[in-house]
């Protein structure tokens, strides 16, 4: 218990999360703080660039083998079962009707990238290496949990809805094109790639990180402030719950599959994260009843707070625990 308060501590006092600290309590505090939406869009689209490529880069150092296979059949599971889990759960703890259930149960089988490369920025702090390949479990990660959801909606009788160009726009997302076209490339050029930019991703990295967290935290702290009677007790119980949960089936895959200390800890991270991008943007065609305010506060105000301030120094002191790391 005195190693997790210590990472939690370490981690709170980093310019990463006081940033996303600084911005919440901005929002909160009804500040008219803003960051411009091309910047933080550009911000997002440097970001998923930085890490796709860097995370290409390991892989062609590292190659193709079986673990890399399991890893990305270990997301895939997780990506379909984690729903299922999370709906049982929704309509155990909350009110909630079979379309809302479900669409925040796909937001939790989905990830949240930012999550990811918070996570990431923090075990290279703590020297801890990972396998580069993660970013290509993290893609694969998107969209399964929209099948599922729809899914649980069908089999309930609800009007979940695969109109012909979803699954199109699901693939086709900005930030899972950029991610992998970037891990494309980062696995093509190599190393020699990584040093002609490395001015560029390497150094700047931490950041602009540090701004996007900044705008997350605005984002966050709106949602929070807009929300109020919309969520219950039950609700927000879930949103910390879920994360512990998948979290811990993360963990167990990733020992299953042999993943380093820093490719356990990224798995449990993804599982325990939640898409508050991909996700909110498929619902509104495929379940345009649920209502937005539920499952995006709970996946950006809840659950995006809480990996990143307690969540991840949890993960990894637990998965140093399991391995003996």
């Amino acid at each position: 218990m005195t190693e997790i308060l210590s990472l939690a501590g370490a981690n709170l006092i980093s310019p990463i999360i006081l940033s996303f600290a600084l911005g919440m309590a901005a929002a909160l505090a009804r500040s008219d703080l803003t960051i411009p939406e091309a910047v933080a869009k550009g911000m997002s689209i440097y970001l998923l660039f930085a890490i796709g490529f860097k995370g290409g880069v390991a892989v062609s150092a590292h190659g193709v083998d079986a673990t890399l296979i399991l890893s990305l059949v270990a997301g895939l599971v997780l990506s379909f079962g984690l729903p299922l889990i999370a709906f049982a759960l929704l309509r155990m703890m909350t009110g909630l009707n079979t379309t809302d259930a479900a669409a925040v149960a796909a937001h939790y089988g989905s990830i949240s990238i930012v999550t990811f490369v918070a996570a990431t920025s923090i075990l290279q702090g703590r020297l801890i290496d990972a396998e580069g390949y993660m970013v290509a479990v993290a893609a694969v990660m998107e969209a399964p949990a929209i099948l599922s959801a729809l899914w649980l909606v069908a089999r309930s009788g609800g009007s979940g809805r695969m109109e012909p160009g979803l699954m199109r726009e699901i693939l086709l997302n900005g930030s899972i094109v950029l991610l992998v076209g970037s891990f494309a490339i980062g696995a093509i050029t190599g190393e020699k790639g990584l040093k002609e930019i490395s001015a560029f991703i390497v150094s700047p990295f931490k950041g602009v990180l540090c701004l996007f967290l900044l705008d997350m935290g605005l984002i966050a702290g709106r949602g929070l402030r807009q929300s109020k009677g919309v969520l219950g007790i039950g609700a927000i119980g879930f949103a910390i719950a879920m994360p512990l949960i998948g979290s811990g089936i993360g963990l167990g895959l990733g020992m299953l599959i042999g993943l380093s200390l820093g490719g356990i800890v990224l798995l449990m991270v993804l599982a325990a994260s939640a898409s508050y991008i991909a996700v909110p943007a498929a619902m509104r065609v495929a379940l345009p009843e649920a209502n937005p305010s539920i499952y995006l506060t709970l996946s950006l105000g809840v659950t995006f707070p809480f990996n990143l301030t307690l969540g991840i120094p949890l993960y990894l002191a637990a998965a140093q625990f399991m391995t003996g790391g």
